[in-house]
């Protein structure tokens, strides 16, 4: 049987360390691109190849250290407000998860704000080289995809990943909650409860940011549903209003509402509605400040990790720019149960009304 190439057989031939020959087969950017680029092609013409149970053990022995300081990245506020990180009610757990994944990973966060009218794309290239900065999480694109043009020119040299939405313009690695899944999900857990004629309630430009996956998977999910008792989803504006929200309701009647937002809680309210002896409400995003809506509970803060080792998988592959074929990672979601939905039969404890009065968008 032949005997297997090993890194120590490239090193003698080339004159480097066997170190050197690990961190350049693993493209490692501490070893110059042109030496990579020969010790692959030598360990290409030796027939080398990786043996899996030393590389597992390997993964496994890193995997079990705590990691010292490796590098500083950037975490990008790339909503309009610049205390987005703090003020918004979803976007503070994006942030949690990033910050939770580089801390265990070793890498500490320098911020920016996408927006910050003093950022240039010569100015924002010059500080990240001078920090050392070789990867960036841009989390918070919350009411647009499109990056500005003006940064056009930073991409390339970094990696990069999004957290929250698929980016455009140009199309980043991202990670997400699954949308269209969760809103499946939330369709027959309504059916399991009893409801016969479920609705969605959503923010139009909501829906288009995310690509119309929470009303595609409210049309799957209503297949399950008798045709007569299938509603089409409630498409809101700015400009709609709770005069509008009355007229809809007594038209299509549904018995449950699927929702973002607790302005729908407060149309619900003022217009004498009681949850959920009149009619249910399952939230989409549910949100520990609410406990007693019910809803899927989406991990925001997941997709944030997920961001973050995309990026710092790149890093280690010598991976930069924008992909021919950007990856995603979809995080699934859970029910979480609340008093804003009627019991199971099965259960003996009964609920009492919930208001309303008390809830913050």
């Amino acid at each position: 049987m032949a005997r297997r190439t090993t890194l120590q057989d490239i090193a003698t031939k080339l004159g480097y360390s066997k170190n050197t020959i690990s961190l350049a087969l693993r493209n490692d950017p501490q070893i110059p691109e042109a030496t990579r680029a020969r010790i692959k092609k030598t360990a290409e013409a030796m027939d080398y190849q990786a043996n899996p149970i030393v590389s597992h053990l390997m993964a496994q022995l890193r995997a079990s250290q705590t990691p010292g300081f490796q590098a500083k990245l950037a975490l990008v506020n790339a909503h309009q407000d610049p205390r987005a990180f703090h003020n918004h009610p979803t976007i503070p757990s994006y942030v949690s998860g990033c910050r939770r994944r580089a801390r265990q990973l070793g890498y500490e966060f320098d911020e920016f704000w996408l927006h910050d009218p003093k950022l240039s794309s010569r100015s924002w290239t010059r500080i990240l080289k001078t920090r050392g900065i070789r990867g960036l999480v841009l989390v918070g694109l919350m009411d647009r995809s499109k990056l500005p043009r003006r940064f056009q020119t930073v991409w390339p040299s970094l990696a990069c990943a999004a957290t929250g939405v698929r980016t455009s313009g140009p199309t980043l690695p991202y990670s997400c909650a699954d949308h269209h899944d969760l809103v499946v999900q939330a369709c027959q857990r309504a059916l399991k409860l009893g409801y016969k004629r479920p609705a969605l309630v959503i923010d139009d430009v909501i829906d288009r940011l995310v690509e119309r996956r929470f009303s595609a998977g409210y049309l799957i999910g209503q297949q399950a549903f008798a045709p007569p008792s299938r509603l089409p989803p409630l498409f809101t504006t700015a400009k709609y209003k709770i005069g509008d929200f009355q007229r809809w309701l007594e038209q299509a009647r549904p018995d449950l509402i699927f929702i973002l937002y607790n302005s729908v809680l407060r149309w619900l309210e003022k217009l004498g509605y009681r949850i959920p002896k009149d009619i249910g409400v399952i939230q989409l995003e549910w949100r520990d400040t609410h406990p007693h809506i019910a809803g899927m509970r989406q991990r925001n803060d997941i997709a944030g990790e997920a961001a973050v080792d995309m990026v710092v998988n790149q890093l280690h592959n010598g991976e930069t720019g924008v992909p021919a074929s950007p990856r995603s990672i979809l995080i699934g979601a859970t029910w979480t149960d609340g008093p804003s939905v009627r019991e199971q039969k099965r259960r003996a404890q009964p609920r009492c009304a919930i208001r309303t009065s008390t809830l913050k968008s």
